[in-house]
């Protein structure tokens, strides 16, 4: 396993770098039951070579920067599973390892912690909601030991992604001070506001003089809001935008199922990189292929070529 050979925010001020696809969707095809609360989580303890090779498909099809398995993965979680707190942090730490194992001897792939919302613990949908009804302080102490024990483990960046409103943000943006580990944030949004209903301008804006935050954008969301929250989100910060929505198909929680049909297009990567993106991949039922796809049209910073 090797670290990149230069940070991930110097290969944003080169030019684009494409992320990988969704990760839940790639196990599922490649068998796994992801029924279980803890999700794609789950099999950090049970399955992780499983989480390994869904990683390495995305390096296949040209991901640069692959997001790690702990998203919905919190001490709290790993608590109701009858986990402790040693293990716990085993797990965490194990995340950002599977993805550099898959990165192996590439130089050239960075690995993203996942950090997900206080809604993604709950497994109820609130993320997209967001507004729990707690404080920014007790969403901050949520947040500070995962992403304690991520950093442990050595991570090129923090994702701080699928984040619904500004008072979250507020709370990971102050649990990641001090950690000297750079990171992303990204909302997920409908229309021309986060999940919450706060303008796209007046969340962008909470890191518009944030050095530590290298990319500002939008995950998990329909493709159409995308086109709309880049050009926000570079107008409103001048920070390279990060953009990976959803298939654009939609979750029917009633009969656990997706419906309606995908509308994500490769084709709008050279849109979105006029418009300010650098870092630009899917999330949620965007596949290998699709991630293929779009790597043979963001033109990649020169020294990875």
């Amino acid at each position: 396993m090797t670290a990149p050979a230069a940070p991930l925010a110097a290969a944003l001020a080169e030019g684009p770098v494409v992320l990988d696809g969704g990760l839940s969707n790639q196990l599922t095809d490649q068998g796994c039951d992801l029924s279980d609360e803890l999700w794609s989580a789950r099999l950090l303890a049970d399955a992780p070579e499983q989480i390994a090779a869904a990683h390495a498909a995305y390096v296949r099809a040209g991901a640069r920067v692959l997001i790690t398995a702990s998203y919905q993965a919190t001490y709290e979680g790993f608590a109701r599973r009858g986990l402790g707190r040693e293990q716990a942090t085993a797990l965490l730490r194990r995340s950002v390892g599977l993805a550099r194992q898959a990165a192996g001897s590439r130089e050239d792939v960075w690995v993203a912690a996942s950090v997900g919302p206080y809604g993604a613990m709950l497994a109820d949908g609130s993320e997209y909601r967001g507004r729990y009804g707690l404080s920014v302080r007790e969403l901050e102490l949520f947040h500070r030991p995962r992403i304690e024990a991520l950093c442990s483990a050595g991570p090129d960046v923090l994702a701080l992604e699928t984040v619904p409103d500004t008072d979250e943000a507020e709370a990971l943006l102050r649990a990641v001070e001090g950690t000297g580990v750079p990171v992303w944030l990204s909302y997920t949004v409908s229309g021309g506001t986060t999940r919450a209903g706060q303008p796209l301008e007046q969340a962008m804006e909470l890191v518009a003089h944030a050095d530590h935050v290298i990319a500002v954008g939008v995950n998990c969301c329909d493709p159409l809001d995308a086109d709309l929250a880049v050009a926000i989100a570079a107008e409103t910060t001048g920070k390279p935008v990060v953009v990976y929505p959803n298939s654009g198909e939609t979750w029917d929680a009633e009969r656990q199922g997706w419906r309606g049909g995908a509308t994500f297009d490769p084709a709008r990567a050279g849109d979105w990189q006029a418009a300010g993106a650098r870092l630009i991949g899917g999330c949620c039922r965007v596949g290998p292929d699709a991630i293929a796809a779009l790597s043979r049209r963001v033109v990649p910073p020169t020294g990875l070529q």
